[in-house]
């Protein structure tokens, strides 16, 4: 059984979302056995003690730079004896030790279709505001591997989401959530507890 760490920082829809999947008999051979939050008094931790998920919190605004939080979450995540980790609306960046660490075993969702309208300063509402002033007729989600690269990793799976013409970046988001993060996501944390998951190069072969 693989354990797999959640990272959060609001919310926690995408967690919920996991959740929902290991309830639901989708997300087999792995279980979330931490979730980690970036912030005290957050939503995400709520819905993690309903699930009597233990939870650990790590302030960044507690430590001095991305280096020494990124020590302090890599010393957790090996404290969990973590398979998998699960950006779920982790809104710090990790330094190169973690991801250095962890090879192919952290994955991210991001709520565009990658290499469009992500990289830094893409997140939250400045994707779905990106996408919009373009003039896109299709947007959607992403889950790849972490790299150190941001939304640079390998991409796992994606799926499209259609815009509308009278789409606000609030409607965008919650259609892309509802449509395609909520689903891929817990799809591919599924895989990878299944051992479904092959990397070759900058790819990912999804094996039967």
């Amino acid at each position: 059984m693989k354990k797999i760490v959640v990272l959060v920082s609001g919310g926690g829809t995408n967690l919920q979302a996991l959740m929902d999947a290991a309830d639901d008999g989708i997300i087999r051979g792995g279980a979330i056995t931490c979730v980690i939050s970036s912030k005290p008094g957050v939503y995400a931790l709520e819905r993690a003690a309903r699930h009597k998920i233990p939870t650990r919190v790590i302030p960044r605004k507690d430590y001095a730079d991305a280096a020494a939080y990124s020590k302090a979450i890599l010393q957790a995540l090996q404290e969990e004896e973590a398979d998998l980790v699960v950006y779920a609306g982790f809104m710090t960046i990790l330094d190169e030790q973690v991801v250095k660490a962890f090879p192919n075993r952290m994955m991210n969702v991001h709520p565009a279709l990658i290499p469009s309208f992500c990289g830094k300063g893409f997140y939250g509402l400045r994707v779905h505001e990106a996408a919009l002033q373009k003039g896109v007729k299709l947007s959607g989600a992403t889950v790849h591997f972490v790299t150190e690269e941001c939304d640079g990793g390998p991409i796992i799976l994606q799926k499209a989401v259609e815009v509308h013409e009278d789409d606000t970046p609030e409607t965008l988001q919650k259609r892309i959530m509802q449509e395609a993060e909520w689903k891929i996501l817990p799809q591919a944390v599924a895989l990878f507890c299944e051992d479904k998951l092959q990397v070759q190069g900058h790819k990912v072969l999804i094996t039967s």
